[in-house]
């Protein structure tokens, strides 16, 4: 599925250390904590990366609606053109003043009954364009 990418993004709750090293073998990989990984897995809370011109910045737990005072505050000083987050595991996709908010979905374990999936972004002068990749199981 990400054969072609030139760059991974995740968004956190990596679990085995060795997930970031497989992704690596595909691509450079940009990753950050999530609330189940073990803080001794070295990723930083927030990463902010440049790729195709544009600026993402990357979080774990992010409510777009009601943003935490900290992380508005960094959004509003980075100025990124996305934010990718994980954690509640739902694909989200949506702008807000100016700002992609972008979760891709899980692709770890099944549970809840709820539908897997991983996403690319394709980036463009013009726009940045989801594709979200249901997985089986």
């Amino acid at each position: 599925m990400f054969r072609a990418v030139d760059h991974i993004l995740h968004g956190g709750d990596i679990g085995m250390p060795w997930l970031v090293l497989e992704l690596q073998t595909i691509a450079p990989v940009t990753a950050v904590l999530g609330n189940t990984d073990d803080a001794g897995l070295r990723f930083p809370l927030t990463a902010v990366v440049e790729l195709a011109s544009r600026k993402f910045l990357v979080h774990h737990i992010v409510n777009p609606l009601d943003l935490e005072r900290e992380l508005k505050a960094r959004i509003e000083r980075e100025r990124p053109d996305v934010v990718v987050f994980g954690h509640s595991h739902k694909p989200f996709c949506q702008e807000m003043n100016g700002v992609l908010f972008f979760n891709p979905g899980y692709a770890g374990k099944s549970r809840f009954g709820m539908e897997r999936s991983v996403a690319i972004l394709h980036c463009s002068k013009a726009q940045v364009r989801p594709e979200f990749l249901k997985l089986r199981g």
